[in-house]
């Protein structure tokens, strides 16, 4: 395992090298809340992206990161019943659809101590030809298994069954880098989240709510924070389209510590309190 130095914001080249996310956007657009993608609110972190739209979720791939800035799937009652009866199976495999010195292979997680994590579950695809698509590399993060195994594939599950009770969510799903020095596992470097989160939003409600869970090897700790708050940590807007006041406070979500706070709140927070789950 190699170290880098480097902070969040470094995930970032002066130059885009490969198609932006913007540039077929239209083309997997309504994967997105109210039609839209997500976005990222910090420009920086566009170098080196690409825009993968696949049947049933998208992913925005970053070249720097060789893995998803995020993910996201629309998730609807029926999906969710042909997914339950669909036999659990699939291989992991890159994708081919990212340049070779971009993409992250499969020996890059051979014996490097971390699960291959999928951003949008295999378990949301209602058929095989949809949950192999998960198993591409480009959903994929590093990920501990105590957490990958554990806490998030309980919020995993819990999300599904929220879905079956309120017929549809707009879901995604990503890492996040808040360290100066962050590892990287195999020869093409896939950088190792400090945390993994998952934003939701229910438009039956009209709420958004977030859950994010630290990436560590023991007792990983999990909560909820607004969508506000993960775009300010991230630099990633899950659901540009909605307005600002449904994103600053989490709804009742579950799994995880609660902790549902305006943005006001937040500013009052500490510095460390702030960071805590990043």
């Amino acid at each position: 395992m190699t170290r880098y130095v480097l902070s969040l914001l470094l995930l970032v080249g002066p130059v885009a090298l490969y198609p932006s996310h913007g540039a077929h956007a239209e083309g997997c657009a309504e994967l997105g809340a109210e039609q839209q993608l997500p976005m990222l609110d910090n420009a920086k972190l566009s170098s080196r992206t690409q825009l993968l739209c696949n049947a049933r979720y998208a992913v925005l791939y970053s070249g720097l990161a060789h893995e998803p800035l995020w993910s996201a799937e629309h998730l609807d009652t029926a999906m969710v019943r042909a997914a339950i009866s669909t036999p659990r199976r699939g291989e992991f495999r890159p994708d081919t659809r990212i340049p070779p010195d971009a993409r992250s292979e499969l020996e890059d997680y051979v014996r490097s101590g971390f699960d291959r994590g999928h951003m949008t579950p295999s378990g949301d695809m209602p058929d095989e030809q949809t949950q192999e698509e998960t198993f591409l590399l480009s959903n994929i993060v590093p990920q501990h298994a105590v957490l990958n195994r554990g806490k998030w594939a309980e919020i995993e599950s819990g999300v599904r069954r929220m879905a079956l009770r309120e017929g549809e969510l707009y879901v995604v799903t990503g890492p996040a880098f808040h360290a100066r020095t962050l590892s990287a596992i195999g020869t093409n470097h896939v950088l190792v989240p400090t945390s993994t989160w998952k934003a939701i939003y229910d438009p039956r409600r009209a709420q958004t709510g977030v859950y994010v869970c630290h990436n560590v090897a023991r007792a990983p700790g999990c909560s909820h924070v607004s969508v506000a708050e993960l775009t300010h940590i991230t630099g990633i807007d899950p659901f540009p389209a909605l307005p600002a006041r449904m994103k600053q406070t989490c709804m009742t979500l579950p799994f995880g510590t609660t902790h549902r706070r305006t943005t006001t709140h937040r500013r009052r927070r500490t510095r460390q309190s702030y960071y805590r789950w990043w």
